[in-house]
């Protein structure tokens, strides 16, 4: 089901199922920055699916701005509810996000990230608070030092423009698909659009997942990948390409 694209703007931000069509990701070893990265793309931002936000997400001095965001509701049950990306709540998880790279601390992202008690409900399976801890959180982390290495020496002045989300891609992905139990909306591709050292780049969200009409991250840096490795999702000179549609 798609639905008319919802912008995610500053001022104002599945689970573990193969995409039906995956984002090249580059893999960030400590020793290579962005020059070790997957080709940058000088593609335009597609008309009409963002709009220009405030900048200053992240401080000189290290000390990155962080928003309150309220408590996922977990333990609640799902809702239809299609999230938006103009909310206050999803930019105070896109500006943590935001902050967890440029620091490379994932743990400030914590309200951004997909909650356990939310996916104990969704996935089908034996144990999903272990994978949940083992694959999920783990991958997260790991995709969030791996973006934070590929900002390099510029992070703490790296500055967050927009996040584009491709809302018109957005898709209610029912019970009984990826061995899921519960059903949610699912979009893939958005887009972190910062500014470093003059140069506007961007980096991908390879998912997001809904719960009760929010957004949450899912899935950084891919969905599926062949080892213990943090990844950063299409890396990119400019806005880059957000999408594509489909995965759970």
């Amino acid at each position: 089901m798609a639905t008319a694209a919802v912008l995610a703007v500053l001022g104002l931000l599945v689970a573990g199922c193969g995409p039906a069509a995956t984002h090249p990701a580059a893999a960030i070893t400590p020793q290579h920055g962005p020059a070790g990265s997957a080709p940058a793309s000088s593609a335009a931002t597609p008309p009409g699916t963002a709009t220009p936000g405030v900048s200053g997400t992240a401080q000189p001095s290290g000390s990155p701005t962080l928003l309150p965001a309220p408590l996922p509701p977990g333990t609640l049950h799902q809702t239809r509810a299609l999230p938006s990306a103009g909310t206050r709540v999803f930019h105070a998880e896109m500006t943590d996000l935001w902050a967890a790279v440029v620091t490379g601390r994932a743990r400030l992202a914590t309200q951004a990230f997909f909650p356990l008690s939310a996916y104990t409900q969704v996935k089908a399976i034996a144990d999903p608070a272990a994978d949940w801890h083992s694959r999920l959180l783990r991958d997260f982390r790991l995709d969030v030092a791996a973006a934070h290495r590929y900002l390099g020496h510029g992070a703490a002045h790296a500055r967050l423009l927009r996040v584009i989300v491709p809302s018109a891609g957005a898709a209610w992905i029912n019970p009984g698909v990826c061995y899921n139990s519960v059903g949610y909306w699912h979009v893939g591709g958005a887009r972190l659009v910062y500014r470093e050292h003059g140069q506007v780049r961007s980096i991908g969200i390879a998912s997001l997942i809904s719960w009760r009409g929010r957004w949450y991250v899912v899935h950084f840096g891919a969905v599926l990948r062949s080892g213990a490795a943090g990844l950063v999702d299409q890396p990119a000179a400019g806005p880059g390409v957000p999408g594509p549609a489909g995965g759970c």
